[in-house]
């Protein structure tokens, strides 16, 4: 068992609908997995049952050696999980350093540790610590929300589209930053609408087609299947 396990999840936003129809994923301790796929696939859904933001009608998914479905999205990320949203990621009228304290609220006392760490590892942000955080440029309120989410000290970061939104440059400052984290230990799954910049930095990928897995395997090799990139990478 990998440090996440999605077996058969069946998840939706209604009774009446299913969106994920028996999704597996595994993430192991210290990699990066992406999850790439066309719209409606159900990829942000996935991420979001196992932040605990939607309880799946059927199926598990285990953190550890944890079984973390139907947990509050709170008691998912004090086992170190952390979660960052595509939108509302951040809280624009509050200072890049208030961000950061809402970010360890599990944790108060460990958050007055955590931030001069963080501020120290993220230049930009030190240099904006007191400014509101609507202030930051696309790219660096990215940072500020993985950077709130690292100070619950996750295992695995779980990112929704991270570079959406952003130019060619300032993603590819982004992609150097996630990489950068994850090579501190930190576990990261993500859902790129950039498959090709996904399956470059990610070790191992999964596609979701309609809600269900379609190809999964290396990175390296899903990149250069015909087939794949036929279907998900334009030619």
């Amino acid at each position: 068992m990998g440090l996440l396990s999605v077996e058969r999840v069946v998840a939706g936003y209604s009774a009446a609908d299913e969106i994920l129809k028996g999704v597996n994923i595994v993430v192991n301790a210290g990699e990066i997995v992406s999850i790439v796929g066309p719209n409606g696939a159900g990829k942000s859904t996935l991420l979001k049952v196992i932040a605990g933001l939607i309880k799946p009608k059927g199926g598990t998914v285990s953190f550890g050696e944890r079984r973390i479905d139907g947990l509050a999205p709170r008691e998912v990320s004090a086992l170190g999980l952390a979660y960052v949203p595509q939108e509302h990621n951040i809280f624009p009228t509050m200072s890049v350093r208030e961000n950061l304290e809402i970010g360890g609220y599990l944790d108060p006392v460990g958050a007055r540790r955590r931030i001069p760490m963080l501020l120290e590892r993220f230049p930009a942000l030190a240099e904006k610590r007191r400014q509101a955080a609507r202030t930051l440029s696309g790219g660096q309120r990215q940072i500020l929300a993985m950077a709130m989410a690292l100070m619950v000290e996750p295992r695995l970061l779980l990112l929704d589209e991270p570079s959406a939104g952003l130019s060619p440059v300032a993603a590819e400052q982004l992609f150097e930053t996630i990489g950068a984290i994850n090579r501190d230990g930190v576990a990261i799954a993500m859902v790129e609408q950039n498959a090709l910049e996904a399956l470059a930095i990610a070790e191992r990928s999964y596609i979701l087609v309609d809600g269900r897995n379609s190809r999964t395997g290396r990175s390296s090799e899903l990149a250069v299947d015909p087939e794949v990139r036929r279907s998900f990478l334009g030619g």
